[in-house]
């Protein structure tokens, strides 16, 4: 591994930690197609890779959002049990999956979450009524955009468990953070707004990584320098994406989000077709 290629990974773990924090994936989404389409890395090196980073935007966004009522961690905790069953299934049977079948997997989730995401772009799920009841699993938070406290109610739990059982086989299959499910979904079907969806989100994806990295080490796939280049960019990566989601509108998050998958789709369609 060159200088070069250092300083390119750090970069990639940059982009993707800002990209992660703003969005609540991971960072792996992003980061995946840079080790694997761009610097032409085995698929289960880069996935290996891309998880340990989904572990640490986790852990820097979780304790960067502590606080602020965005974490609701009631729910999560509660999708985390489909999650990390999901991960763990993922990681016993990912060897079997050829590269094509996890170019073609990757292009059509990505594409279906990048158009399900341009569907909600005016819709927020929040509640201007602080004093509304939200329910067993709803919360509230303060929101700058809404000048005061927002609630919100969730709905649909079965979906939402559902979704993250596929969630955790997506995040140990391809390596991306199961948050490309769980944001949409919690998100457009859940009822959750998306910047509490992207913060629960954001606590969950680490804890499922965290069932999946232990079995891809003990088969060798973790390459530590790449991983430690990959984890230093995210840590950085992650404060600017702070900054910018403190001061970004909900519609430009969900138009970002829609944009970058789209583009990723398309970058694993080739893949995957040609």
């Amino acid at each position: 591994m060159t200088l070069i290629v250092v300083f390119v990974v750090i970069a990639a773990g940059a982009v993707a930690g800002c990209l992660g924090s703003l969005l609540g994936v991971g960072g792996g989404v992003f980061l995946v197609p840079i080790l694997n389409a761009g610097l032409h890395l085995q698929w289960d090196v880069a996935r290996a890779v891309s998880l340990m980073t989904v572990i640490a935007t986790s852990s820097a966004v979780s304790s960067g959002t502590a606080g602020k009522g965005l974490i609701n961690l009631r729910l999560g905790m509660t999708l985390e049990v489909a999650s990390t069953a999901g991960g763990l299934i993922a990681g016993y049977t990912v060897d079997r999956v050829g590269n094509h079948t996890l170019n073609l997997i990757f292009a059509i989730v990505a594409a279906a979450i990048s158009a399900l995401m341009v569907t909600r772009l005016e819709k927020r799920n929040v509640m201007l009524d602080p004093n509304v009841d939200v329910g067993h699993f709803g919360g509230r938070y303060y929101e700058a955009e809404s000048g005061g406290e927002v609630a919100y109610q969730v709905k649909r739990l079965p979906l939402g468990m559902f979704a993250s059982l596929l969630a955790g086989m997506v995040s140990g299959t391809l390596g991306i953070g199961g948050g490309i499910l769980k944001v949409p979904v919690l998100n457009a079907w859940c009822g959750v707004p998306l910047r509490a969806a992207a913060a629960t989100s954001a606590l969950m994806i680490g804890v499922t990584a965290a069932a999946s990295v232990p079995l891809f080490y003990s088969r060798g796939q973790v390459n530590p320098p790449l991983a430690a280049a990959a984890v230093i960019g995210v840590l950085a990566g992650s404060r600017a994406g702070f900054w910018f989601g403190g001061r970004a509108r909900a519609r430009s998050l969900k138009l970002l989000m829609a944009v970058v998958l789209g583009v990723v789709s398309l970058v694993y369609f080739k893949r995957a077709l040609f």
